[in-house]
């Protein structure tokens, strides 16, 4: 099989190249991001030939659907993986790359006559869940409207289910993994989501009390489980929406134990909002309030259709997969892919 991989140099695509690499039913891979990796690249990203094009450039949609759709001919899958989440205080910029830059991809994708597009989308395009029942791929996909990430999530959603109509031929398939952890991840995540004024090494077992938003609970998955999802879905040529995740839950007490002492200190959503909101209008933290408006709403996910017809199942547990990214956030570490480099540490003199 030939595989195209939009979004190859991130989080889920570095995975996903590490799970392809010696595939012997995957014997072609194209990576298509906005910066490659260097000419010639290590492990993973050897496996890859590399394309550069910005998804999500302020130029003719023509342009990047032409590049595109010249890298994608002969394809048997595109998995599309790009996603931008910063600058978070460019909602322009984020809805470029997010939606209008999906659907470019999958305009290339017909335009190439790619039979399948395999899309990643995620826990955070559902709409909020009343209590912690697991649901299934029907719970309703309009997101949470204070949310940029989980609106752009939920437009994606109206695109793919777009094309599935307009395009009976062509087989759409979306992922909807919970948090994706891994500890090459540690400082794109410390990048992304922490900021530089979080010190990375408080998080080694030095916390000794975790400040928790009342309630909140979540849901984890290794990359490497991820990984093994896209690959299924690529090989097996499905259709269809595919919930993703560790089937553990964890709550504050879960995380204490990963990050310090165990301890937590429970804080009203309400004052947590307050201080996140005030902290990201003042570009203190990267993220802002929608991002726990989207935690405290996301449903429990039901994963047996992933098992049923994908024969997956997480190998990871969620608590470890939060402690591998935790590691990898107080080691700073990171890939030789240009949006998972490491913390680079001043030379000793």
């Amino acid at each position: 099989m030939r595989v195209v991989v939009v979004g190859a140099s991130g989080n889920a695509g570095t995975a996903l190249l590490r799970r392809l690499r010696g595939d012997s039913t995957v014997t072609s891979v194209v990576g298509i991001a906005r910066r490659t990796p260097r000419t010639t690249p290590p492990p993973p990203y050897d496996v890859a030939s590399w394309v550069s094009v910005d998804i999500g450039a302020r130029v003719p949609d023509e342009d990047v659907v032409a590049d595109l759709a010249r890298a994608f001919a002969g394809a048997d899958a595109v998995v599309h993986l790009a996603w931008a989440i910063q600058p978070s205080h460019d909602r322009r910029r984020l809805a470029d790359v997010n939606v209008t830059g999906t659907r470019r991809v999958l305009d290339a994708v017909v335009r190439a006559g790619v039979p399948h597009v395999v899309c990643a989308s995620s826990v955070g395009a559902y709409s909020p869940a009343p209590d912690d029942v697991p649901r299934s791929e029907g719970w309703p996909t309009d997101g949470v409207r204070s949310s940029s990430y989980s609106v752009d999530k939920a437009a994606q959603e109206r695109l793919l289910d777009e094309y599935e109509e307009s395009h009976p031929d062509l087989a759409v398939a979306r992922l909807r993994p919970a948090l994706i952890f891994q500890r090459d991840a540690g400082h794109e995540i410390t990048r992304l989501f922490l900021g530089p004024f979080v010190p990375e090494r408080v998080l080694g077992g030095k916390v000794p009390v975790l400040p928790w938003p009342a309630g909140v609970r979540l849901q984890a998955v290794h990359a490497d489980d991820v990984a093994q999802a896209y690959r299924e879905a690529v090989v097996r040529q499905v259709r269809g929406a595919f919930n993703v995740a560790s089937p553990q839950v964890l709550r504050g007490e879960d995380v204490a134990r990963v990050v310090g002492s165990g301890e937590v200190r429970e804080v009203p959503v309400a004052v947590v909002r307050a201080a996140l909101s005030t902290a990201w209008h003042s570009r203190v933290v990267p993220v802002g309030p929608g991002w726990l408006d989207m935690a405290v709403h996301a449903p429990v996910l039901d994963t047996s259709r992933a098992e049923r017809e994908l024969g997956w199942r997480a190998t990871w547990d969620g608590l470890d997969a939060v402690r591998d990214v935790v590691d990898g956030i107080v080691d700073g570490a990171g890939t030789a892919s240009p949006p998972l480099l490491p913390r680079r540490l001043p030379k000793r003199r």
